[in-house]
């Protein structure tokens, strides 16, 4: 790495870490000035509410706005380069487009390599954080939203391919509830039935535990009933699992939401879509960071005569086209049955042929 590289790579990083901080700043005022009411009525200290909340906030932003973040910070400081006439000088000695490109593919590649882990490791506890104190003490319902919310009522899923089970009514506070029923095909046919009065989550054995059980075998013609007073099997779900959870996805690291995809297909869930565009998305999140930077880089470099006020007017134009593309996108597979893969990626493949029609056309 030759002296220029290491010219342009500090002004890049310096740039964005503090225009990172301004930012988050900002956007913490904003959020507190919003939610002032909700923090007042919680009756938390500010160490409190920075602890129990803004600790998982920040990181959610700016895990959020990071690419754009990124954008705004290159098209700033590479237009005040070209501002004072420092990229035509490096251009006129021959150092190429692409030379001058290789700085910042240097720290747009550690910078997306710090979002890559954070999307998989930090931002899912952060989000843990936050949802749990805005279900708390910002989205709180009133109590018969909350009474809805703790008593189920008609539940049905599917335990394995052949497996399914529901229950009349449960209790999500006490974990227990009536109506149990399990049975499982083969051949489109019923080959077990059981049937439970009363169940409950045993937390000791970590298992439903069933009482007042009748239990049916069926082999064609041959039926065999039996009753039990009481036993205890395993179902693969948790009682947390039988509440919907909006953020449920947010708040797991990448491996645990990997086991989650694989146990909700299993059980033919619904929702699944959801769940790949968001393990999708923490990929292709880090990677749109480079591609933000070289577009960037390439549209400041060349000197306008509204300076550097047009080139940040335009990059804030990009960036919210780049989020409103994310937005659509997710809306499109979880909604239109488009393929979370694609889904996830296509605001990368777009922003990428506009990052290369700007680097055609770019003086080099």
């Amino acid at each position: 790495m030759k002296k220029l590289d290491r010219y342009i790579l500090k002004q890049y990083l310096k740039t964005f870490f503090f225009f990172l901080l301004i930012s988050t700043m900002i956007t913490v005022a904003v959020d507190y000035s919003e939610k002032a009411d909700a923090f007042i009525k919680s009756g938390l200290s500010a160490s409190e509410i920075f602890y129990k909340y803004y600790i998982g906030f920040i990181p959610h932003i700016t895990a959020l706005l990071f690419p754009v973040f990124v954008l705004i910070a290159v098209v700033f400081f590479t237009s005040r380069l070209a501002a004072r006439s420092e990229v035509v000088a490096m251009l006129s000695v021959g150092v190429g487009l692409r030379r001058f490109l290789l700085p910042y593919w240097i720290g747009s590649s550690l910078l997306a390599m710090l979002l890559l882990f954070s999307n998989h490791q930090l931002v899912p506890v952060a989000n843990r954080i936050r949802t749990e104190f805005e279900a708390r003490y910002i989205n709180d319902p009133d109590p018969a939203q909350r009474s809805a919310s703790q008593y189920q009522s008609n539940l049905h899923f599917r335990v394995d391919t052949f497996t399914y089970a529901g229950m009349r009514y449960f209790d999500t506070a006490i974990k227990n509830g009536s109506g149990f029923y399990l049975q499982r095909l083969k051949n489109n046919q019923v080959v077990y039935n059981i049937r439970s009065e009363n169940f409950q989550w045993d937390t000791t054995t970590k298992r439903w535990k069933l009482q007042n059980v009748v239990e049916r075998k069926i082999d064609g013609m041959k039926e065999s009933v039996r009753y039990f007073p009481d036993t205890s099997m395993q179902l693969g779900y948790l009682p947390s699992e039988l509440v919907g959870d909006h953020y449920r996805k947010d708040k797991l690291k990448t491996s645990a939401l990997e086991k989650l995809i694989r146990q909700e297909r299993l059980r033919g869930a619904e929702g699944i879509n959801a769940m790949l565009f968001e393990r999708y998305r923490r990929d292709a999140n880090a990677i749109s960071v480079i591609i933000m930077t070289l577009m960037g880089a390439i549209l400041a470099s060349r000197k306008a005569r509204g300076g550097s006020g047009l080139h940040l007017a335009l990059a804030f134009v990009i960036g919210v086209a780049f989020i409103l593309f994310d937005k659509f996108s997710m809306v499109f597979s979880v909604k239109a049955n488009l393929p979370p893969l694609i889904a996830a990626w296509l605001p990368n493949v777009i922003f990428s042929v506009v990052a290369m029609q700007l680097f055609v056309k770019a003086p080099k």
